[in-house]
């Protein structure tokens, strides 16, 4: 198969440019950024997918400036909704296979228990609006050949995440006021490129035809942002002061949902997926982040 990764400098794009060659797998894949595929740009999506015969379209491109998106929606809903649209357009008509990487940004937050895909809808932001967006686009667009990966709180070591802001807020403070009143479940990038390479190779995707699906990823397990932190700390070896704070002592421009932690149940069934806690994986994470200092 000849693969098209989008997004090829974002954390997902570079984790899996990394598990690419590092499995030294058969088929091909094409990693693209900005400069080679610009998603505000419509004339060069459809020229480059004309140009470059695909099988599989791996779309990991989003506008992720959560904040500046409430000041910025016209840009977010090009990347997030519309480049969305025209991209499962030309796979539609092109007979490509599509997985797109969304958010539990999507949902309201107002949940006890975690989110299932069935679930309704409700974003509060207009990064979350955005996303939602692009995922309805491709569901009109595609009955059949297009998965939806909501994934939630993500981090690596590549980029800019909470992971490597903890690290160097903990090495530059003594104490620290951490939200401690959103929850959700962190999610380590390597781990959803690692699922994303079983998911392409799994009979249930190579098959001709396959119904359009809305499927949740992110590592098992729930937390706090302070508790997020604290085991940051923990792992890293950095001593300082952490309080915990609610979300309005710390103001900013987009609101979140308080709750979004997602429910992995179907996609681990479908695609017979391990999926690590997110302890276990913040430590192999915060292990290669040390060995490459």
């Amino acid at each position: 198969m000849r693969i098209l990764v989008t997004g090829a400098n974002g954390q997902l794009g570079r984790s899996l440019q990394k598990l690419v060659l590092e499995q030294q797998l058969t088929d091909d894949f094409i990693f693209t950024n900005r400069a080679q595929l610009d998603l505000s740009q419509a004339d060069g999506i459809k020229t480059y997918i004309n140009n470059n015969s695909v099988d599989v379209i791996i779309n990991c491109a989003a506008y992720t400036l959560v904040d500046q998106a409430e000041s910025e929606p016209n840009v977010a809903n090009q990347i997030n909704h519309l480049a969305v649209k025209q991209l499962s357009e030309i796979a539609q008509s092109q007979q490509i296979k599509l997985i797109h990487i969304s958010t539990d940004y999507v949902f309201d937050g107002l949940a006890k228990i975690p989110y299932t895909e069935e679930q309704n809808t409700g974003p509060v932001s207009a990064y979350g609006s955005t996303k939602l967006l692009g995922e309805q686009a491709i569901q009109k667009t595609m009955a059949y050949n297009a998965m939806i990966i909501r994934t939630s709180w993500m981090y690596s070591e590549y980029g800019n995440n909470f992971v490597k802001t903890m690290l160097k807020l903990g090495r530059e403070k003594s104490n620290l006021g951490i939200i401690n009143d959103q929850i959700g479940a962190p999610t380590y990038a390597k781990d959803l490129a690692r699922a994303l390479l079983s998911i392409i190779e799994h009979e249930h995707f190579k098959q001709t035809k396959f119904n359009t699906q809305v499927y949740h990823y992110a590592n098992q397990g729930c937390c706090s942002w302070f508790e997020f932190a604290q085991q940051i700390f923990q792992y890293a070896d950095i001593t300082l002061t952490t309080s915990p704070i609610k979300t309005e002592q710390y103001p900013l421009p987009a609101k979140r949902p308080q709750y979004s932690v997602l429910n992995t149940g179907k996609i681990i069934k479908d695609f017979e997926l391990s999926i690590p806690k997110w302890q276990s994986s913040l430590k192999q994470c915060l292990n290669l982040l040390r060995s490459e200092q």
